[in-house]
Parts: C-alpha cells; structure tokens; sequence
C-alpha cells in the first residue's frame, strides 16, 4: 500500500521525505525488517525500538514512525513519519489494520480477558462456534508465544483468517485471549470486538501494574465503546460487579446458577444449560462457569443454542487445565492432575475443587511454585494458598528464568509460615523432577496429586538454558517407575 494513503490511519505531528513509496510491511523488530518495510520505533521496558532504527534501515525499511528524532545512516532515503510521544504503539496497530485492510471488520470477533481461564474459555468457544457451523481461530497461550500477540501479527493473523472465509464464502470468528498487558501495549487498538468477555480479577501482574487499581483500570479498558460493542461478565467477583455499575456500553452477566443439575468428577463435568444436557471433558465447578461464559458469547455471536450445547459436549480437554494424567481406577489407586495454576487465587480454587472431587478421608497433595522474573509480592500468598488447603504441600522451582530459585522459594515459605489455615505437611524440594517424585510416592489410595503451575507448557526455564521439561510426561514417567 501506498504509504501517503496508510497515513489516513493515524495521527502525525511530521513528516520527512518523500510518503509516495510502498509499503509491504509493517514491523517492530528490526531483526525482521525486510524491503519495504515500515519501522515503527517503539519505546520497551527493556529497549527502545529508536536505537535499531539504522539497523531496520539497513535491512530495507522505507519509512519509520518514531516518537522522537533519530540518527540516520548517511545518505539515508527513507521517509521519517513523526507521532506524539506515547502514540508509536497505537500508530502501529492502526497502520497494521490498514496495511492488511481492516480484516478484523470482516471477522464475528470475541475479546477475552480476565485473570484466570481466558484460555479455557477461548477454546470452549471456539468449539462451539466451529460446531455451530462458525469457522473459528483461537488465539491465545496455547497458539503462540504470547497471550495476545503484537498488533503487526496480529493484523496479520486476521487477515489470514479472513481470506479464509473468502474462500469458503463464510463469516469466520476469532476466539482471541486479551491480556492485561496487550490492552496497556495496545495491541488490539485497531479492533473493535462483537463481545468482549470478562472471567474474574485476582492478584498478578503486579510488577507490572503495581497495583490491583491499574490492574482492574486495564481489563476494563476492553469494555469501552472503541474496543467492544458489548459484554458479558460472569457475576463472580467485585471486578465484575464494578464492570456492570460502570461500563457504558451493553453489558450481561453469567451468573453460576445458570447451570442446573450440576454433577461433578475428575475428567468430566455434567449440567444443563436452557434446559440442555451438557457433558464437559473437563474438571470442576469453574470450568462449568467458563463453558457456561463460552456458550453466552456463541449464542451472542449468532451460534443456534442446541448446537453450542452439542459442541461444549464433544470439546476435548483443555492442555494443562485441570488435566488429568491418570485417573483413581483399575491403573491407579490414586489421581494425578496438571494445572497451569500459577495465582494465589487460582490455586485456591483449583484446591477447593479437589476437595470437593476426592473421596472422604483421602489427601490433597500438590506441587508448586514460582515463577522467575514475574510478581514477585504474590508468592508469599501462593505459599499461604497451597499449605491453607493441600494436606502436603511440597514448594518447588517453577521456571526461576533469571533469578535464584532459592531466592524465590525463601520468599513463598515467607507465606507458609504465616499461613493461619490449616496446618499441611509441608517439603521443599527445589528439584521439579524429584518434587514430582515426592508427590507421587507420597499418594495413597483415594488421594488426589495436584502438580501446579507450568500446565501445558513442555520446558523449564533456568539462567539462559531452556530444557524440555512437561509435567505431565515426568508423572508418566514417574508412575511407570513406581511400584
């Protein structure tokens, strides 16, 4: 596209140079600068996009969007868009719309965000909408390496799914997982959602929020007239209640109760939704709640209800979300379960449910612990939440990434001595292999093994080595060497 018309996209303060040339791409990471490509020099926590504008240069850039002035190589021909300071990541997302021709438009789209079980509601959804006879893309923590991707993929990844309606002469959706930190990036500035859906609120991301406040203020920010023409809320938290006093666009609310007949097990759930039998291949009461949020947002985006009963019914499990590995049964006279439960809140409700799930007299045996390079103020709590609950709590590394796994297992046990719960038999082991072990050895008949915190991820993270490491393969492992 003709760079002079991609302007229309956005607001300059300045330009410099020729704007009549093409462009073919827009990028932020000079790395992946090709010919033709329009640079958007963007201010990071870590870096500043300004210092590689030669290098995008030197790769072929023919035009950058920068926020302030920029050294150029000499006899440099490239075209210098200037934005207000603050608004290269809101230019970028609307040049990538334009670039690729607003896909989004053409799209049924749903926004997803809260703190725990975006993921499992973006795949019910996408299930049921599929189902429905809807041609759906989930995107989201299980479909790349990032919840929300940058907005020049993204725009990309819409574009592909729109060509992919045209070719089957059908309106496709997207099922996308918006985070916290993709609302305060901007990454989906240029989408205007058909539904924007919320979960729940709970701490994280406090290192980068600071405070539950902002936390709150950038979910909520997905609920404004520019970036979703309604929502829908499960009534669960104060968050949400707050969503539905204040937000000025159509709001709804899923409320709990809106499943009947509710039966619950390891590896299944059963209800009814309108009067509809439902059968999940998932476990506990909140994923009963999430299929019953996915199933608003289907029906909301134009899915028959008997179809989207019949697709939650026939979904497979969610990776790593209360995921069995093996079932108390003729194989096993104990469970063992993966969830990618890494919140103080989250564990808790992932250890009420198993409380509910385990037959009496039976323990609660779970392995966690945290994450390096992330919140740190919430692992006190995730400590108080395992040994408040779990009947052995055994405190393991998670993925340190750069800090000292000792470090950050001293600064949960912080919150297992204050623990005012019940008392748990409690063990550190730093090794995840051996913690996992432990755990297993440990379990007798009835009881339940809850290995928390990595889900479906497949490495470890440890210094600057990333080693595969899946929860669920090392408990196979593990239970095939047991006696």
């Amino acid at each position: 596209m003709n760079l002079l018309r991609l302007l229309d996209e956005i607001d300059v303060l300045h330009v410099s140079g020729d704007p009549d040339v093409e462009v073919t791409s827009v990028e932020h990471d000079s790395r992946l600068v090709v010919e033709g490509t329009l640079f958007c020099c963007l201010p990071g926590q870590h870096s500043d996009g300004h210092d590689f504008a030669a290098q995008a240069i030197e790769r072929g850039a023919v035009a950058l969007v920068c926020e302030r002035a920029v050294e150029l190589p000499e006899g440099a021909e490239v075209v210098v868009v200037r934005v207000a300071p603050g608004r290269a990541r809101s230019s970028m997302a609307h040049l990538a719309s334009g670039l690729h021709g607003h896909p989004s438009r053409a799209l049924l789209t749903a926004g997803i965000t809260g703190t725990n079980g975006k993921t499992t509601v973006a795949h019910l959804l996408g299930v049921a909408l599929r189902h429905a006879g809807i041609p759906t893309m989930v995107i989201g923590t299980l479909t790349g390496t990032r919840t929300t991707p940058e907005a020049n993929v993204l725009q990309e990844l819409l574009a592909e799914e729109r060509e992919r309606g045209a070719e089957d002469h059908l309106t496709h959706a997207v099922a996308m997982e918006v985070s916290s930190h993709a609302l305060v990036q901007q990454r989906v500035e240029a989408i205007t959602f058909d539904v924007a859906l919320f979960t729940n609120l709970s701490h994280d991301h406090l290192d980068f929020h600071k405070t539950m406040e902002a936390y709150f203020e950038a979910k909520a920010s997905l609920f404004s007239a520019e970036r979703a023409a309604q929502g829908i809320v499960f009534a669960g938290d104060e968050a949400a209640e707050r969503l539905l006093a204040e937000v000025r666009i159509p709001m709804r609310a899923v409320h709990g109760g809106d499943a009947a007949l509710v039966e619950l097990g390891i590896g299944w759930s059963r209800f009814l939704w309108q009067g509809r039998p439902v059968q999940l291949a998932l476990t506990g009461k909140f994923n009963v709640d999430n299929a019953l949020l996915a199933a608003e947002a289907a029906v909301t985006l134009g899915a028959d209800p008997d179809a989207v009963a019949e697709g939650l019914s026939e979904a497979p499990a969610v990776p790593g979300r209360l995921e069995p590995v093996i079932v108390e049964g003729e194989e096993s006279p104990f469970s063992v379960l993966v969830d990618y439960a890494h919140t103080p809140a989250g564990l808790e409700v992932v250890l009420g449910e198993i409380d509910q799930l385990r037959r009496p007299g039976a323990k609660t045996i779970v392995v966690f612990g945290c994450g390096g390079n992330r919140d740190a103020a919430k692992r006190p709590l995730m400590g108080r939440a395992a040994v408040g609950q779990a009947d052995v709590a055994i405190l393991t590394s998670d993925n340190p990434r750069d800090e000292d796994p000792t470090r950050i297992i001293d600064e949960v046990r912080t919150g297992v001595d204050t623990a005012t719960r019940r008392r748990a038999e409690f063990v550190v082991e730093p090794d995840r292999r051996r913690a996992i072990e432990i755990a297993i050895a440990k379990a007798e008949p009835g009881d339940v093994v809850l290995i928390a915190g990595k889900g479906h991820e497949t490495t470890q993270e440890q210094g600057s080595s990333v080693s595969d490491f899946d929860d669920r393969l090392v408990a196979w492992e593990v239970l095939a060497c047991s006696p």
